[in-house]
């Protein structure tokens, strides 16, 4: 990789960890969506891994007292026993399909009827939701999409939301970065250089939106995540649909 495309990477991370930073979401579907272009997709999948754990475990770090535990207990559940089932298939998913799958994966989840959407206060729906996102990382990369749109269908306020979600998806990518960085047989290989800088960049952009998002109302912060899901939802089956066309 040129130092050109690596400085370009690294200001993406830090967007992305920004945009993530203030909304809980969003930022991992364009790095993912960026990563799987230049990358072999089980190099792309290990170190949006890296990038992801650093990011959201920072933001978890920060936002530690909004924390709701049993959430997060129940959606580690749900992506340890998904993990279970996938490494005895270790697939290695094709890049059209995985990027039809990112897509599609939001409204799905909102075509369902509201008294069986996934509400992140009830520790059932978090753990079948964690058994499908980690799905999800290892089809797509991220399961941000349906794990949003889990979020939002909660009483918690847009602290809590980002906190919550950040310490589910600190520990869903982590065990993606096992998934792709120990268990494929095409694992997933990581400049340890570049690994570290994404490491930086994203917590950089993590530490600048603390304060957007404090100076946000929940009003706003729901309005735009919802956007901001639904139109990259939107461009990434219509990426995923093309790339199946012409391969």
């Amino acid at each position: 990789m040129s130092p050109l495309l690596t400085a370009a990477l690294i200001l993406t991370m830090v967007g992305t960890s920004l945009l993530s930073g203030v909304f809980g979401m969003a930022g991992g579907l364009v790095l993912v969506g960026v990563l799987l272009v230049l990358l072999p997709v089980p190099d792309a999948m290990a170190l949006h891994a890296v990038t992801q754990v650093a990011s959201n475990g920072w933001r978890a770090a920060l936002w530690w007292r909004r924390i709701r535990p049993w959430p997060v207990v129940a959606h580690a559940a749900g992506c340890l026993v998904a993990l279970g089932a996938w490494s005895l298939v270790l697939l290695v998913p094709d890049r059209g399909a995985a990027l039809l799958l990112l897509g599609a994966s939001p409204f799905l989840a909102q075509a369902l009827p509201a008294r069986i959407r996934p509400n992140p206060q009830k520790p059932l729906h978090g753990a079948i939701v964690g058994a499908i996102s980690m799905s999800l990382m290892v089809l797509t990369g991220v399961s941000g999409p349906l794990l949003d749109r889990h979020f939002l269908g909660g009483a918690m306020d847009r602290r809590e939301i980002v906190a919550t979600k950040a310490a589910c998806q600190a520990i869903g990518h982590a065990l993606k970065l096992v998934y792709f960085g120990l268990l494929v047989a095409d694992a997933g290989q990581i400049d340890p250089w570049l690994a570290a800088m994404a490491v930086v960049a994203s917590m950089t952009g993590t530490m600048l939106a603390k304060r957007l998002l404090e100076a946000m109302s929940d009003t706003t912060y729901r309005l735009w995540a919802g956007r901001i899901v639904t139109a990259l939802g939107g461009f990434y089956i219509g990426q995923g649909g093309w790339l199946l066309l012409t391969e």
